[in-house]
């Protein structure tokens, strides 16, 4: 039988690139080092109490009285068992990797939804990208980028950013072809059209992609752990394999409340942009 040698040619890929291309890797290294510092600095440099307002606030406004009670009180409760700096340095990485996932993955989505040639290149890719297992992806990241948060960042905003790309691309889509019509009946340009009709309707799709995006990235933070990210990540792999089961059980706890915060805010905003159409 025929031997493709599918791996080993995969191989050879990841040496040739990581050979030819050291100053393209350590470019990007450098600046989502910079993104990464900057906001785990910002997360770290005031007082829990502060920051802990702060997050109360935001889901005040965005979200349920209820839910800016439970932010209250969960993370006083993290705050509270020593988890605070692990909890920062997770949301920092989880925020960095977001950020750059949703600068790709929206231009992608409306790129997609304006191009059916694009849209059918686009569909198979995110497929492999949603159905590959989760581990697979530290294997060219930590070959790229070493170990540490930045094949962390680099592995987790792959694996979120499909949802986004998806939900961007069908938005748009579903937009109404009146509102498309109407614009054009008043003269307005593509970009026009695009950025105050479309966009604005197809929002709350899109923020429902962003926000699949960000739990998808939190469901990296174990996985993200084996590779020296560090955060809470490194805090249940360490309870995991050294059988702390206290430590274990406290570092998922405050996995679960950042989830939640993170959900419900992002939620939150999708009805609001919902009930503004």
């Amino acid at each position: 039988m025929f031997d493709l040698k599918i791996g080993e040619s995969f191989e050879n890929l990841i040496t040739w690139l990581t050979a030819n291309w050291s100053g393209f890797f350590d470019a990007i290294s450098n600046g989502i080092s910079g993104i990464l510092g900057g906001i785990e600095s910002f997360l770290l440099f005031f007082h829990p109490i502060v920051i802990i307002i702060l997050f109360v606030i935001i889901a005040w406004i965005t979200a349920k009285h209820g839910i800016a009670i439970f932010t209250l009180i969960g993370f006083l409760l993290i705050w509270n068992m020593g988890f605070w700096e692990p909890t920062m340095a997770t949301l920092a990485l989880v925020l960095t990797s977001v950020f750059i996932a949703l600068v790709i993955a929206v231009p992608l989505g409306v790129w997609a939804s304006k191009s059916e040639v694009v849209e059918s290149i686009v569909r198979p890719i995110l497929d492999f990208m949603q159905t590959l297992p989760a581990f697979v992806y530290l294997i060219p990241a930590v070959l790229f980028f070493k170990l540490g948060e930045v094949p962390a960042v680099v592995s987790t905003l792959i694996f979120s950013l499909p949802p986004t790309v998806r939900l961007t691309n069908l938005g748009i889509r579903q937009v109404p072809k009146e509102i498309k019509e109407a614009a054009q009946a008043f003269g307005s340009q593509p970009s026009q059209i695009l950025f105050k009709a479309e966009l604005p309707v197809a929002l709350p799709t899109i923020l429902a992609g962003i926000n699949q995006t960000i739990m998808l990235a939190l469901s990296m933070v174990v996985i993200a752990g084996m590779i020296g990210a560090g955060g809470l990540g490194n805090q249940v792999l360490k309870g995991i394999t050294q059988l702390q089961i206290g430590l274990g059980f406290e570092s998922g706890i405050s996995i679960v409340i950042l989830a939640i915060f993170l959900d419900r805010v992002t939620q939150a905003l999708g009805t609001i942009s919902q009930n503004k159409k």
